[in-house]
């Protein structure tokens, strides 16, 4: 018996073109059942010419609404600790693993709860990801949080075991971009900045943070 039929946003991918074109499209993505419920689709956004790309787990509730990425709570955060990293003039480029919300619905006049995407959503959505890093071309990559490392390094891959430390980038067929060598691209993989939102010793957390900002800043030097 075969198992569910996988998601896949190939089909919905320009032939040609670049950053806008693929934006374009990406609107109208139907490669999984997120963009369903989803107020529309949050492409990446940012510098064309980026040599650092960071990629989160999916957009958030503000995210959603406003259609570009890390615009609510946790994309003020990461602002901050890019300026206080020494990256405040650094063009970036931000995007995610996953360019729709996934969410339950909360109580009358609540935000939605964001649900982590699983691994077929994830898989669905790399096309996307694959396309950015292609366009984009950076020098360094930073997964913010366990579902983008997963994106980007596979299922086994523990944020809590890698965090802060440059990684070559995978060769593994199932990475965006696998044909990207260890001397074109390097991985740094932290925490998502939500996660000091949610934090009891949210200045720990946080001074954490930039301390693995910082790594990449020097990874650019």
């Amino acid at each position: 018996m075969s198992g569910p039929e996988e998601y896949d946003a190939t089909p919905f991918l320009p032939a040609r073109g670049g950053l806008p074109a693929h934006r374009k499209a990406a609107a109208e993505c139907r490669g999984c059942p997120l963009y369903g419920p989803a107020t529309q689709t949050v492409f990446g956004q940012g510098s064309p010419e980026a040599r650092l790309v960071l990629v989160g787990e999916q957009p958030g509730d503000q995210e959603d609404r406003q259609g570009e990425p890390f615009v609510g709570p946790a994309g003020r955060m990461l602002h901050k600790a890019l300026a206080e990293a020494g990256l405040g003039d650094e063009p970036v480029w931000v995007t995610n693993a996953v360019k729709h919300f996934k969410f339950s619905p909360g109580e009358r006049n609540r935000r939605r709860i964001h649900k982590p995407p699983s691994m077929r959503e994830m898989r669905a959505c790399r096309p996307w990801l694959t396309a950015e890093l292609r366009l984009v071309d950076p020098r360094v990559v930073v997964a913010l949080g366990a579902t983008a490392g997963k994106a980007l390094m596979g299922p086994s891959f523990r944020v809590t075991a890698d965090r802060g430390t440059p990684l070559p980038w995978p060769g593994h067929q199932d990475a965006p971009d696998p044909a990207a060598t260890a001397a074109d691209r390097v991985l740094l993989a932290t925490i998502h900045p939500s996660a000091i939102l949610r934090a009891e010793d949210r200045d720990a957390v946080y001074a954490g943070f930039v301390a693995d900002l910082r790594v990449a800043a020097g990874l650019l030097e």
